[in-house]
């Protein structure tokens, strides 16, 4: 499904815990990292589709997540075209898409990143909000950073010092349908619908 203009209608997903650190996905097979997205189909509203890309993607309901804000319009990234499918050059341009934030509401135990046949990570980890954009595919970088400034507007920080950063990230047990983290990975993140709390955002 395509625009006029050739941009697909796309979501993205910032996911925050307690501390204000964002879930941050390792591409499978790749050492590449991203935050989740995925497209809207038809019929589907933004909210929809963010929804069921949190569970493909992720493993995480509705009632794991709360909604923070969101983007205000489309932001929009063009693909190269050696990246596009042949048959769909001169039509297809790349995506336009609408950032949500959310705060989880569950333990890291609840992420499955093989609730699909076709995964899109294999590992994860929580990273401070404003992730290193050079591990990023080149042309999302423009996008991931007015995302991120866009939304900033919605969270308070705590007092300097008070941020933490780990630096081990959480693989997906073989075998589909698993959930888990590793036994050397970090403690397990408590429920954090009522942790640091949100601005209030002037719209």
């Amino acid at each position: 499904m395509l625009d006029r203009e050739g941009f697909r209608p796309n979501v993205g997903i910032i996911l925050l815990n307690a501390h204000n650190e964002v879930w941050w996905g390792k591409r499978v097979r790749e050492h590449s990292w991203q935050f989740p997205q995925g497209g809207i189909k038809y019929g589907e509203t933004p909210e929809q589709a963010m929804y069921r890309e949190l569970e493909e993607e992720i493993g995480l309901r509705p009632e794991h997540v709360k909604i923070v804000g969101r983007t205000r319009d489309w932001l929009r990234y063009e693909v190269p075209d050696h990246f596009i499918k042949r048959e769909i050059r001169g039509h297809y341009r790349g995506q336009k898409q609408i950032w949500f934030l959310l705060r989880m509401c569950a333990r890291d135990s609840e992420v499955n990143l093989r609730l699909t046949d076709h995964p899109e990570f294999d590992a994860w980890r929580w990273h401070e909000y404003w992730v290193p954009l050079d591990v990023v595919i080149e042309f999302k970088r423009e996008v991931y950073q007015r995302a991120l400034q866009e939304l900033s507007r919605f969270l308070t920080w705590p007092p300097h010092g008070e941020r933490r950063h780990s630096a081990r990230y959480l693989r997906q047990p073989h075998g589909r349908g698993q959930q888990g983290q590793q036994k050397d990975g970090p403690p397990q993140e408590v429920a954090a619908c009522d942790g640091p709390a949100l601005a209030t955002a002037k719209r």
